[in-house]
Formats: C-alpha cells, structure tokens, sequence
C-alpha cells in the first residue's frame, strides 16, 4: 500500500525548495550560475539579427548584451524569441532579460518590468517600388487598402486603434508582412525605423514612407519578468554606464542606429 505521508512530506519539501529557488533575487542567480539569458528576436535587422548564411549574430542589442556581459562577468546565452512570446518567455523564466529593443506600451507595462529606455522610434510604412496604391502616407488609410502588421508587436495595437478605412492584416509566422506586400495581399506594411534599414539594405523593391510629421513615438528598452528588481536595477546602472561614457553611441553607430538613441 503506498505511504501517502511520505510522499505528502516530500511533495512539501520539493514546494519549500522551489520557492526558496524562486525567491533568490535574479542578479545573484545570474552571478552565482555565471550566465546571463538574453532573449533575442533573431530577425531583428541592425539590433539583434542573426545571418541565414553564416548563422552569426549582430546588432545593437548583441554588442550592448556582449558588454553587459563582460561587466558582470558572466556567459551570455541566447535564447530565440519573438514578441508574440515575449511575456511568455519572460514570466516562465526561460530567459532572464528580453534584449530586442522592445517598445514600452501600457498593455507589456501591466505585464513586464522595463529598464530606462535607449532607443525611440516613430513608425514607417513600407510599401513597393512598383505600387500606385501607396506613394505617401495619406493614401495608407483609404477604402480598399489592406495594411500588413506583424501580430504581437507595437505595430498591431497602433493600427488597429488607428485605420479608420484600410483594413488590417495581421501577420502570423511563418508568413511575412514582406511576403505579404511583394505578392501585392497587402499594399504596404508598418514597422519601425530599424527594421525599415533593413528592407533599404537588403532589398531593391522597397519604398520608405515617412509620415510628414511625428507619428507615433515609441521609447524602446530592455524587459524583465515582473518581481523583484536586483537584476533592472543592475542593468539600469549598466545603461547609464554605457551613456555617459560613449559606448551607447559607439556601438549605434556602428550599426546605423544613431539617429534614434536616446542620449540623456
């Protein structure tokens, strides 16, 4: 017959030793495991961007998470995200920061701890060469128009709000908003100004289209698991660091960032 006080007893143990794990404040854990989880969004163009055919990594948030590193003097270990997995990620402890410069909106604020911010961004359209529809940002929102978002990012919530006439498309892996303008679905799709780079750099069909004044600006950070603050706290010292000392700028403008740091 099985013992159910013993096994009543060590259900109990395991429950008093999980918690005392989870109560260990996050940068001790870092510092004690020697290793920092970032979570990254490898598609990320200038920020955390990960190359199809070399498979190496590169960006503003790499070089900050490399350097992040070095100074705590601890590995860091990658761990491939999303925004749509953004929360997800976080609140499971599969990583113990998000560094894909992500935008600070209420609803991620309800559900996240963010570090001061080091970018800001204004959103952009993009839309094709050959495309009569869209030629500049007042023919985006116009009956029959279909705009392309990617689902789970800052963009989604934004246009939903926004389009009054176009209708939104919001785009599920392993589909692309990409995919979506090119095969004329979607007339164009918005994003933010790094990601436009990288549709300037890497293709030759793309239009930027630029609102005629501030659209919509978005302060841009690193994000935490809800909690106790050691870990923000550190990083946040790490920020400052890095701005006064020139290596935020540095690293920027090494990858064509610079116009959207926020220096102070």
């Amino acid at each position: 017959m099985p013992n159910f006080p013993h096994k009543l007893a060590l259900a109990a143990v395991l429950c008093i030793v999980a918690a005392g794990a989870s109560a260990t404040p996050r940068l001790q854990r870092v510092m004690e495991e020697k290793a920092l989880r970032v979570c990254i969004w490898p598609d990320y163009y200038g920020v955390t961007y990960r190359n199809p055919k070399t498979r190496l990594l590169s960006g503003l948030d790499i070089d900050i998470a490399t350097e992040l590193g070095k100074e705590l003097g601890v590995a860091v270990r990658y761990v491939d995200s999303s925004f749509q997995k953004l929360v997800d990620r976080l609140v499971n402890d599969e990583c113990d920061i998000a560094m894909h410069s992500v935008g600070i909106t209420p609803a991620r604020s309800r559900q996240l701890q963010f570090t001061q911010p080091t970018m800001r961004s204004d959103v952009y359209a993009i839309a094709s060469r050959s495309s009569t529809a869209v030629r500049r940002w007042e023919d985006l929102d116009k009956p029959g128009r279909v705009i392309a978002v990617q689902a789970g990012t800052v963009m989604e919530p934004l246009m939903r709000q926004t389009l009054k006439h176009a209708r939104l498309l919001a785009v599920e892996p392993p589909q692309t908003r990409e995919q979506e303008v090119e095969s004329g679905r979607a007339d164009a799709f918005m994003t933010d100004f790094p990601y436009s780079r990288r549709m300037l750099a890497l293709t030759d069909w793309a239009r930027l289209v630029s609102a005629p004044a501030p659209f919509h600006m978005v302060d841009y950070a690193y994000a935490l698991a809800p909690g106790e603050t050691s870990l923000l706290d550190r990083v946040n010292v790490f920020i400052d660091a890095i701005r006064q000392d020139g290596r935020l700028l540095r690293f920027a403008r090494k990858h064509q960032l610079d116009a959207i740091i926020v220096t102070h």
